[in-house]
């Protein structure tokens, strides 16, 4: 199987590139799918090549060598499974970028070479960080020890926002370093006749507002709509936009940089499809303006 890349990059934490007691380290997280490690084929940091008997991996706190590692013996490596890769003895790195490879079989992938540019950066004294848990963001230990830091920074109980109806499991990709919810007053407006391709029938509508007289206003826009037989609504297009601004010194900059994007059409997908697991680049519709 080949795994291009710029997908395989995403395995890199990046940011984890460190300075350690006794070494070097770096993170790598699982976020293509679920695998097993059958082995580490190669490392190299900044250059320098990491003999297999000075690399550590380090899976939660249970620490193996290279050699205990292998297709009779590999390692479950599942989605969002994070490994932390420590190169002993490795003299420690100044501050700045450092190029990483890292050489390595698995299940059901194959051989894999991973090359990315990791970076040492200062430590700020006495930084304050926001409490996470690397196995388990999302569970209530991990959720209650962000709710204390609130307390503790601000000097504020959260009185409403712990309370939640739903496993905070499902935000997982939604939202980070999760403390709980916000309380918004709802209405509800209609019901709303609907002849949809997909929804038929009279439906209420929920708004989640505090501007007063929308919900009111809304209500009477759909007792019009109803008057006239209900709205007949279908789905032109399904997609999502993004608008960055480019500036250059002239138009004939502009035009120019307009042709180079028509014609690298396919890389720029590739580059921005590998950010994502779901998302396609479907277009780029250039506007020129002065």
């Amino acid at each position: 199987m080949i795994v291009p890349s710029l997908i395989l990059k995403q395995l890199y934490t990046f940011g984890s590139l460190a300075n350690v007691e006794g070494g070097v380290a770096f993170g790598i997280k699982n976020r293509l799918s679920d695998a097993k490690i059958l082995g580490i084929t190669s490392l190299s940091i900044a250059g320098k090549t990491i003999d297999m008997d000075d690399i550590v991996l380090d899976l939660d706190g249970e620490k193996m060598s290279p050699s205990d590692v292998s297709e009779e013996n590999p390692i479950d490596f599942p989605l969002r499974q994070s490994v932390t890769i420590i190169a002993k003895g490795m003299e420690h790195l100044a501050d700045g970028k450092y190029k990483i490879a890292l050489g390595f079989k698995a299940n059901p992938f194959g051989k894999l070479k991973l090359k990315v540019d990791g970076s040492i950066q200062r430590k700020v004294e006495n930084e304050v960080r926001i409490p996470r848990d690397k196995k388990d963001d999302f569970g209530l230990a991990a959720i209650k020890s962000r709710q204390d830091f609130v307390k503790e920074y601000t000097g504020k109980e959260l009185e409403h926002v712990p309370n939640y109806s739903f496993d905070a499991n499902i935000t997982a990709g939604n939202v980070e370093s999760f403390i709980g919810v916000a309380q918004v007053p709802i209405g509800i407006a209609g019901p709303l006749k609907v002849n949809g391709e997909k929804a038929q029938g009279d439906f209420l509508i929920p708004l989640a507002t505090a501007e007063g007289t929308l919900v009111a206003s809304y209500n009477r826009g759909m007792k019009l709509l109803n008057m006239a037989g209900g709205v007949k609504c279908t789905v032109v297009e399904d997609a999502m936009q993004r608008a960055p601004v480019f500036v250059f010194e002239d138009a004939r900059g502009a035009r120019n940089f307009v042709a180079w994007i028509k014609k690298n059409f396919a890389k720029i997908a590739e580059r921005a499809e590998a950010t994502t697991s779901i998302g396609k680049l479907l277009y780029i519709d250039p506007y020129l303006s002065t």
